[in-house]
């Protein structure tokens, strides 16, 4: 709004019953006059406007909102004239349709006529019958539908019920007698748009049909877009779709490739880890073998290792990325699953036990030889990697809901690969995480976590568990 607009002093409607007249400031407001008023602390222009059911302000966007007593409202200095009104309609539609149907043929022509002068961009198509109306609505699309309440052959109640089932998104404004208040409200409970009292007053039927018109090819503008949103949905669910059946045949193809290429090369790993036997039986009772011989065995024989090794870690890769990968879960106690992990891992070194609890065992589900591997990997990579003498601290902890294993070490050099991301996808198939916390100094501590395989006992007593981490078993490992 303007600066003048906000000067204005805010007032409030009043309607006399008895003159049936709407006053704002003592003036007493007539139909055309540009009022504002206030809706929800917004300020809606519009123009004033009448019909059977009394005052309304006819909005910018051509939307009714009726007027009573107390409604707070204040003059406006805009000019809302019937042709912008036009000249929205003419943007939504160049040529609206609409249907009038009345068995008088005075009144078809009056109200033909009056549409003609009011709304020269509408075509008007007329019938003093109700089934030549229905025969109309069957073959063409109409914006709006304006028939007499009382005709001989069908009624326009019944105009109406056939005009909704034929087009529903049509609106309907039956013209009534005056008095005829039970058939109005008959005809708004049976879905009419609106009602149009005799005698007919111009200026409220064009209003009305204009309203009409606009909310009709609203709704066919929102039909439409609902259809366009409709289509595209499934366009994208087919595009979807499409792309899901490409990822599956590219796994299928990549998996293939890599079984195809494992398979392969196990052939020529095979033949040369014979043809090294072959030659240490041959040249190992020679006293002429020189020691750099014997040296480039052993790094053939550990890079053979490591290629089966990447093999292995290949395959595995690809079976976790399908359904292939599935995990043979079993209860067990995890400090004796660790105990025997650490004991065949570091046999030849000093492994003790600092604290343990006998009391509260450690239960979880899980696939032992898998796991099995998740340890290997950890404690072969921490022994490759570090240095003489180092110490490695094991901790195990349990909360109310999971174990929690972490490993600390100093002196280690980090060296993670492929094998790590294995792990970490076995550790999370079964529910848990691993993680790798890095310190200055080359320290490092990795954690891993577990569910616990919960009884009906310890489900029972688990509000007394507490939920921060409890130490049950600690192992120290000193490396040679």
């Amino acid at each position: 709004m303007n600066g003048s607009n906000s000067q204005v002093t805010r007032s409030s409607l009043i309607y006399d019953e008895t003159r049936r007249c709407l006053f704002l400031d003592g003036h007493e407001l007539s139909r055309g006059e540009n009022i504002e008023i206030n809706v929800f602390g917004s300020w809606i222009p519009g123009q004033v406007a009448v019909d059977a059911a009394g005052w309304y302000l006819v909005t910018l966007d051509q939307v009714g909102i009726r007027l009573q007593s107390g409604l707070p409202a204040r003059s406006g200095e805009f000019r809302l004239f019937q042709q912008s009104s036009l000249s929205l309609l003419q943007k939504r539609t160049e040529h609206p349709e609409i249907l009038l149907v009345d068995d008088d043929p005075a009144l078809l022509e009056a109200l033909q006529r009056m549409i003609a002068l009011r709304l020269s961009s509408v075509h008007v198509e007329t019938t003093n019958s109700s089934l030549e109306a229905v025969s109309y609505l069957q073959k063409r699309r109409f914006d709006a539908v304006v028939s007499d309440i009382k005709m001989p052959d069908m009624d326009g109640l019944e105009l109406l019920a056939r005009t909704q089932e034929l087009q529903p998104e049509t609106p309907t404004l039956l013209i009534t007698g005056h008095g005829e208040h039970n058939l109005a409200i008959q005809a708004l409970r049976g879905g009419a748009y609106d009602y149009i009292q005799k005698p007919i007053e111009r200026d409220n039927f064009i209003a009305a049909l204009l309203r009409a018109i606009q909310t009709c090819q609203l709704r066919r503008q929102v039909q439409k877009q609902q259809q366009d949103l409709a289509f595209y949905a499934h366009s994208l669910e087919q595009v979807v779709q499409q792309r899901t059946n490409e990822l599956s045949e590219a796994h299928l193809v990549k998996d293939k490739v890599i079984g195809l290429v494992s398979h392969e090369m196990q052939d020529p790993i095979t033949r040369l880890k014979d043809i090294i036997h072959l030659l240490q039986q041959k040249l190992g009772g020679s006293m002429h073998v020189p020691e750099i011989v014997n040296q480039s065995f052993a790094e053939i024989e550990q890079s053979i290792h490591r290629t089966e090794e990447l093999l292995h870690e290949l395959l595995t890769t690809s079976h976790l990325e399908t359904q292939k990968f599935i995990l043979h879960r079993q209860p067990c106690d995890l400090v004796a699953l660790c105990q025997q992990i650490f004991s065949d891992a570091f046999s030849d070194v000093e492994l003790t036990i600092t604290q343990q609890d006998l009391t509260n065992p450690v239960e979880v589900e899980v696939d032992e030889s898998q796991l099995r591997q998740v340890f290997f990997m950890l404690f072969n990579n921490t022994r490759e990697m570090a240095n003489a003498g180092q110490v490695v601290t094991i901790t195990l902890q349990r909360t109310a809901r999971e174990a929690i294993i972490t490993m600390r070490d100093t002196g280690t050099r980090t060296n993670f690969g492929a094998d790590f991301f294995i792990s970490r996808k076995i550790v999370e198939r079964h529910g848990g995480h691993l993680e790798i916390q890095y310190f200055p100094h080359e320290k490092r501590t990795v954690f891993i976590s577990l569910p616990l395989l919960l009884s009906k006992a310890l489900a029972e007593n688990e509000a007394k568990i507490s939920s921060s981490p409890k130490v049950h078993t600690v192992w120290t490992i000193k490396l040679h």
